[in-house]
């Protein structure tokens, strides 16, 4: 099974990259399945209905968000309704929609997607992850109740991501961080099996302040006793995305991060 996890996308030129690159990557490298993180797809904060249709038409299986799942209007009833776009699952029980997605592929194959979000710096209150984590695997198993298992984590520190990498190795398929929007340089196979990335960056314009304009960007660090609006940056995005090939375990068995197109070096195809 081979599985592409994109990072988060920013803006406009985000939507832009995934909409360019994405139906050939599916096409040409015989992709199974597709996990986008939009955290930021509507002008930088958020997502809407409308853009989450249009990934769903590019063949995108299941969204995740972050700390700014909640920011457009409209967005609580489509979480509610829509199971392919999840919200952090380690929030309060009453908070609307789901973390967990079910889906079913080549009609036999049932892939997990948990999306979880740090504890440590991030704006948006959380319960232990890896303590949710312990509870979901006690329903899901791979090889049993899943054929796969994939996890986005969106978090704000490196050592947590780790942490909790190392901490799901060999019981799930995959690990990657999201949230910070710039790539790590340390996609793995751990010890036992689990697909790894601290985090896999963003499908955006690079140049920029982790996909926001700069001016402002850097006017908030020079200025911030003054209130900055930022908006995302609009040239060309690099596509950032993690293919994982997995074995009949369910575990992974090679792994390449992939960098396509704007400013960052190119990843050998």
């Amino acid at each position: 099974m081979r599985i592409l996890v994109c990072g988060d996308v920013v803006g406009r030129s985000g939507r832009e990259a995934i909409e360019k690159y994405l139906p050939d990557l599916k096409s040409r490298l015989a992709i199974d399945f597709v996990l986008v993180n939009v955290d930021n797809a509507a002008g930088g904060f958020g997502i809407t209905q409308e853009i989450a249709h249009s990934f769903f038409s590019l063949g995108v299986d299941i969204l995740t968000g972050g700390n700014h799942v909640f920011d457009q209007s409209g967005v609580v009833a489509f979480l509610e309704s829509e199971k392919r776009m999840l919200r952090p699952h380690n929030v309060a029980s009453i908070t609307p929609g789901r973390g967990v997605g079910e889906v079913v592929i080549n009609n036999r194959k049932k892939i997990i997607v948990v999306h979880l979000v740090g504890q440590r710096d991030m704006p948006i209150p959380a319960n232990d992850p890896f303590e949710s984590m312990n509870l979901l695997l006690s329903k899901y198993k791979l090889c049993q109740t899943a054929d796969a298992i994939i996890v986005d984590f969106h978090a704000e520190l490196t050592s947590e991501k780790n942490a909790l990498g190392n901490f799901l190795d060999g019981r799930v398929s995959v690990v990657v961080g999201t949230h910070t929007h710039i790539p790590t340089a340390d996609e793995r196979v751990l010890e036992h099996g689990t697909a790894f990335q601290t985090d896999i960056g963003m499908c955006g314009d690079y140049d920029s302040v982790i996909g926001m304009k700069k001016e402002p960007a850097v006017e908030k660090f020079l200025k911030n006793y003054v209130k900055t609006k930022l908006s995302s940056a609009s040239g060309e995005a690099t596509f950032c995305g993690l293919l994982v090939d997995l074995g009949d375990n369910g575990l992974a068995k090679s792994i390449k991060f992939l960098k396509i197109g704007g400013k960052l070096t190119q990843s050998a195809m």
